[in-house]
């Protein structure tokens, strides 16, 4: 909820990868408030068209912000827009319900396509449901080309794993010749950005600082990775709200921060029991990665199976823009009716292709 994401990729969708000038266009604070009340909003949703209350505004907002967006990237890259074949658009996720079939992201196709006159490819999380699937998570495709870079010298011949730290924390399990295996794994910084606001007026734990100084609450760390969530086989995802700070009690700032990094740090871990064989490498991506306590955590847990951690430029990948290019890596394989997503990392009923495709008129 902090801004947009623009990365320029030219890409045949499959190996082909060559990555090009990308942004970031922030949100003013009185935006994102809108966007955190929607989400409240949101909750009354019961099927995928309904705007209840504000949701109506916010997404022509929201809409109308990405397409000023890209034609602003355009413009200072200096780049026609007769050039770019096609924009991935996720827009806003305010809900996600895979057990009813149900996730929204707030976002106008059709109106961003108008705004830049580009084709745009839309509602892939929503196309994906449809087949059966849960919506997510949805850069696997992406992960798996990127895994092909991966000098041998670190995979070893062995799964690599690509861990996303959003909000919500996911990751992608590659295997030579296999389909990819990917799920959410729990929170990534959700909940510590919920702590040291509502504890402190802290928007976030700015590089892990806060937790730093704190120590782990062993018991509350086994309390939350006691939830029925994580018994669950994936394909699984998650909606933000699954897991709140009610399991967290009240204790000192630091000890909170510092006990949800440790939880956000094991989830991932644990999950890496669902690779075919023991991964050589764990390649951290999303905001999560700059959380050097949660880092911290990972390296150690990481070494007691020998095996590596680095961040995405570890490796001259870009883990902030990564998500946004694989939208654009997504938007390319919908064209060609590749598949975006497998059985292996939404559940779908088989390999699912496409999302809502409109075009200037």
């Amino acid at each position: 909820m902090d801004g947009i994401d623009i990365a320029l990729l030219e890409t045949d969708g499959r190996a082909e990868v060559r990555r090009g000038p990308s942004d970031f266009m922030p949100y003013e604070t009185a935006f994102r408030r809108q966007i955190e009340a929607g989400l409240e909003d949101a909750k009354s949703i019961r099927t995928r068209d309904q705007r209840p209350r504000e949701l109506t505004a916010v997404e022509k907002e929201l809409t109308k912000r990405h397409g000023d967006a890209v034609l602003k990237f355009l413009s200072d890259c200096k780049i026609s827009k007769d050039d770019i074949d096609i924009i991935g658009f996720h827009g806003q996720t305010v809900l996600h319900r895979p057990l009813e079939g149900l996730t929204v992201q707030l976002g106008d196709g059709k109106m961003l396509t108008e705004m830049t006159g580009i084709p745009v490819v839309y509602d892939m999380r929503a196309n994906d449901m449809i087949h059966g699937g849960q919506g997510a998570p949805l850069v696997p495709a992406y992960h798996q080309a990127l895994a092909a870079r991966v000098p041998f010298e670190l995979s070893k011949g062995k799964p690599v794993v690509f861990v996303n730290i959003g909000g919500i924390s996911n990751i992608t399990i590659i295997s030579d010749g296999e389909d990819p295996i990917a799920f959410d794994t729990g929170p990534g910084n959700t909940l510590i950005d919920q702590w040291v606001s509502d504890k402190a007026g802290i928007a976030y734990d700015a590089g892990g600082s806060i937790a730093s100084e704190g120590q782990i609450i062993a018991n509350i760390v086994t309390r939350y990775l006691a939830k029925p969530f994580f018994d669950l086989k994936p394909p699984k995802s998650l909606d933000r709200n699954d897991f709140t700070l009610a399991d967290l009690g009240d204790p000192e700032l630091a000890d909170g921060a510092r006990t949800l990094a440790r939880v956000t740090a094991e989830a991932i871990l644990m999950a890496g029991a669902y690779a075919p064989d023991k991964p050589s490498l764990w390649i951290i991506c999303g905001g999560g990665r700059k959380n050097t306590t949660i880092m911290k955590d990972l390296a150690e847990g990481a070494a007691t199976i020998r095996a590596s951690v680095v961040v995405a430029e570890d490796l001259e990948f870009n883990g902030d823009l990564m998500e946004a290019e694989a939208w654009a890596y997504l938007a390319v394989r919908a064209l060609d009716g590749l598949p975006l997503t497998w059985p292996t990392t939404t559940g779908c009923n088989a390999p699912v292709s496409g999302g809502v495709l409109v075009k200037p008129f």
